[in-house]
């Protein structure tokens, strides 16, 4: 039923065969006598000898494999799914990201050695993707090819910039991996996941996790605690592997992806680097089912397995919104699109020139905190969604073009200079496009935040959104929000200058946004 329900609901290919069997719990013995468990999905007959796919997953065998490895193992390989270290069988405490390079060579090693195995795929998404990093620089001739899905070799430390940090996806992350092993925890999940929303609001934030769930999370702590600079993050960051990556890679990613910035850094570093790399972002959220990676696990994981081409496609692929279809390009950021300012104006306009100065300002309170909508999170309301409502919150600021007379293509790095005030030192500045329909409708295309000190004197806040290929159609107008916060996606600034993780007191602000030739606030668009 879960095969037929896949195939239908992701419109795949027809399998080769139904007839999958499962060989559960192989033990992978690790260097330290630890030995982590394994299953792995066959064919009933013919299996011996196809293509491994490897899946090292935090997340458990059982329900991930029937959704992950079961349509490979049906169209061509035979996969094997393992829980990582401290997880769902598997010896040894779970501490994540830190174990993994360790214990993925281990785990080459001894696939590479099993009789029935001859040709590896790793495959797999987030976490699952992360673990390729991990040994990507190392791997035996065996592996033949790579597929990380939204995911990238840094995984976590996004969310630690001295800048603007993330909240609710390491929290809620960190509160999944805490509970899941529980008894009826898929069961209790919705009752959990109620529970995680309200323990975010929680003062001071290093109780959140005992709100949440009952009990500390060391993840979680080390996320309030430390920034993307501390010693404690070290092993999580595998970026210095990605140029030495010898097979080729398959990245998939996502427009609406929490990911996608460090996503596309590594498919630079590869393209940069001559490697044999291809790119395809899709209009995803992180957590939406599509059919890519498997499709992409057929196509060009096999082809390289047997030593064959893949179907020719260009090197990048993506999805611009907008015009609703997938487009070829050479390269990312592709060439041909030029930065191109788009000014705040007084009035709430939005234009190529910089008009006369002008100042607007807004309350903002952290004890009711703008809130996201949409865009890059976990949540079930991610990605495009309208933002009427929020746009009519007083303090959210709107900047918007006349009608478009022609359409607007705006495709690659996104970024913002807002020439931003307050009257406490402290303040955060968030920034999103969006793009207005005929009949008024906000949608939100990308986004970014930052956060400032010494903010009482007027500074330029230099905001990274979210890259995107997005068309802007005749008839629409596009749009800047401007803010102070998207709760919980980013932690609230608290306005006092104390530490996130311990701060108790929440102050209002007031915020203002300066406009004019001695303050050209913009949004720079690449434009073609």
């Amino acid at each position: 039923m879960i095969s037929r329900l896949l195939q239908r609901g992701l419109k795949l290919s027809p399998p080769l065969t139904r007839d999958v069997v499962v060989r559960r719990d192989l033990r992978v013995p690790m260097p330290d006598g630890v030995d982590l468990l394994a299953d792995r999905w066959v064919p009933r007959s013919g299996g011996d000898g196809l293509p491994t796919a490897l899946i090292r997953s935090p997340y458990g065998r059982r329900m991930f494999g029937s959704v992950m490895a079961r349509p490979l193992a049906e169209r061509g390989y035979q996969v094997v799914i393992q829980s990582v270290r401290g997880g769902f069988g598997s010896g040894g405490t779970f501490d994540p990201m830190r174990q993994e390079r360790a214990d993925g060579l281990a785990t080459l090693e001894w696939l590479v050695e099993q009789p029935w195995s001859d040709a590896i795929v790793l495959y797999g998404l987030s976490y699952l993707g992360h673990v390729q990093w991990a040994v990507a620089d190392q791997l035996p001739p065996q592996v033949k090819a790579m597929i990380p899905v939204v995911t990238e070799s840094a995984l976590t430390l996004e969310f630690l910039r001295a800048d603007g940090m993330s909240l609710e996806t390491p929290f809620e992350w960190g509160v999944l991996v805490g509970t899941q092993q529980r008894p009826l925890a898929v069961l209790r999940k919705p009752f959990q996941d109620k529970k995680t929303a309200r323990a975010l609001h929680t003062l001071p934030l290093q109780n959140a996790d005992v709100m949440a769930f009952g009990s500390r999370s060391d993840y979680v702590q080390d996320v309030l605690a430390h920034d993307a600079g501390s010693p404690r993050w070290e092993g999580f960051d595998h970026s210095h592997r990605v140029a030495g990556v010898t097979v080729p890679v398959s990245s998939i990613g996502g427009w609406y992806d929490i990911f996608l910035p460090g996503q596309l850094r590594d498919f630079q570093a590869l393209q940069d680097n001559g490697r044999s790399a291809r790119l395809t972002v899709g209009p995803w959220t992180h957590t939406e089912v599509m059919a890519a990676p498997i499709r992409e696990a057929v196509e060009f994981g096999l082809a390289h397995a047997r030593g064959e081409e893949p179907p020719h496609r260009a090197p990048v692929r993506l999805y611009v919104m907008g015009e609703e279809a997938w487009r070829p390009f050479d390269s990312w950021p592709p060439s041909g699109y030029s930065p191109t300012r788009f000014h705040l104006g007084s009035g709430g306009a939005l234009g190529p020139e910089a008009g006369e100065s002008s100042v607007d300002t807004f309350r903002y309170d952290p004890a009711d905190p703008t809130p996201a909508s949409g865009g890059v999170r976990l949540a079930r309301d991610g990605g495009r969604v309208d933002n009427t409502a929020l746009e009519a919150r007083p303090d959210v600021l709107t900047y918007t073009t006349p009608v478009l007379d022609e359409d607007v293509e705006v495709v690659g790095e996104v970024s913002a200079e807002i020439w931003f005030s307050s009257s406490l030192a402290h303040a955060d500045v968030f920034v999103r496009l969006c793009d207005v329909d005929p009949e008024g409708r906000s949608w939100n295309v990308c986004d970014g935040l930052v956060s400032l000190t010494s903010a009482e004197e007027p500074q330029c806040a230099a905001v990274r959104l979210w890259p995107t290929a997005y068309r802007f159609r005749r008839g629409h107008r596009i749009r800047v929000q401007v803010s102070s916060g998207a709760f919980p996606r980013y932690a609230r600034n608290p306005g006092t200058g104390e530490p996130r993780a311990t701060a108790t007191r929440m102050v209002a602000a007031s915020q203002s946004v300066h406009c004019g030739p001695d303050r050209p606030s913009a949004i720079v668009l690449p434009v073609r």
